[in-house]
């Protein structure tokens, strides 16, 4: 059979940043591959559909080997959470036309060497790229960080900041179905309306136009707070402390405010742990995966039942992922960011 090379646009990591991702960290190139797998490697080849935009993939664009996951490589694809479809495969757990969703490479197409790092999907009533979504690792996080990092009770009253974003508008959802009463903060004013009027927050807020966070909040919780679902850490972490009840719990997922990861600013406030017996807890969904079946059917049963909604802000075309993965850092995204590399 013939060999057939076809064109693969790329997103190249040009070299390590210690300050937020910008685009022009990042290059566009167009190279070739070969539509086969190497025989007796179980590999398979897979043309990637959609590729998704993520806070930690920050920490792996600066020259550090100490955390939970490995940088990129200067001069190499970026890699990150996609949905693809298999084009060629010498692996028998996988067959061309078969829909898989893990970590792939920033480019058109992807040979893929680790297996295990995917799963197959199905289509159905659900959109494909909810996989790197509601379906996928932020939905997890979510999942795993209310119901076994926060230990909610109903009536909890409930703080979640970057609201609107892939965790935190799945966060908010989940505690109120659980009875909680929750509110969110945004950076836009279209936010907050999406987080009270769509995703049904009872209450929300925009930082930028709170002088004083630790009266915003007091506002918004006489009675204080008994979690905060924390994704951004910073200013908005020290007001927190101040405004949470007893025996309080603080789920860390993300520090989004920090400006600089090696050389990050303190938290004041830390004594409230003390004295209000807070729990404040960091976790990464990886550690969770055994839930995973458990969580797949609840939140697909709630979607279904139009409990959940999930607000995606889609990007079209491979060139505009290195803009829409440094936007994230600005609150350019609304929902969860995604880009469409091809049609399904």
């Amino acid at each position: 059979m013939e060999e057939i090379a076809v064109e693969n646009k790329q997103v190249i990591f040009k070299g390590y940043v210690e300050r937020a991702p910008r685009e022009t960290d990042m290059e566009v190139r167009i190279g070739t591959v070969e539509v086969k797998t190497p025989k007796g490697s179980g590999a398979f080849l897979v043309k990637n559909l959609y590729l998704s935009c993520d806070p930690y993939m920050r920490g792996r664009m600066r020259d550090y080997h100490g955390s939970y996951i490995p940088p990129f490589v200067p001069g190499q694809p970026i890699q990150g959470f996609g949905v693809s479809k298999v084009v060629a495969s010498d692996n028998p757990d996988f067959k061309p036309g078969d829909l898989v969703s893990g970590i792939t490479g920033w480019e058109e197409y992807s040979l893929i060497q680790k297996p295990e790092q995917l799963r197959r999907v199905q289509q159905d009533d659900i959109p494909l790229s909810f996989n790197l979504g509601l379906l996928g690792m932020p939905g997890l996080t979510a999942y795993a960080g209310f119901y076994e990092v926060c230990s909610p009770k109903k009536g909890d009253y409930v703080f979640v900041s970057a609201a609107s974003g892939a965790v935190g508008q799945l966060v908010g959802q989940l505690a109120k179905l659980h009875g909680c009463y929750v509110v969110g903060s945004a950076g836009t004013s279209q936010k907050v309306d999406l987080l009270k009027n769509k995703l049904g927050f009872h209450e929300a807020f925009n930082y930028k136009e709170e002088p004083n966070l630790d009266a915003t909040l007091k506002r918004y919780f006489p009675e204080g707070i008994d979690i905060y679902f924390d994704n951004v850490g910073g200013d908005m972490l020290d007001a927190a402390l101040l405004n949470m009840r007893i025996s309080g719990r603080i789920a860390v997922c993300g520090m989004v405010s920090l400006h600089s990861l090696s050389d990050p600013q303190g938290i004041g406030n830390l004594f409230n742990l003390l004295t209000k017996r807070i729990r404040m807890q960091g976790f990464l969904q990886s550690d969770y995966l055994h839930l995973y079946p458990k969580f797949l059917e609840h939140v697909i049963n709630n979607y279904r039942q139009g409990k959940l909604v999930y607000i995606e802000d889609m990007n079209e075309g491979l060139e505009s992922a290195p803009a829409a993965l440094a936007g994230l850092f600005s609150g350019k995204n609304v929902g969860k960011q995604v880009i469409r590399v091809a049609y399904e």
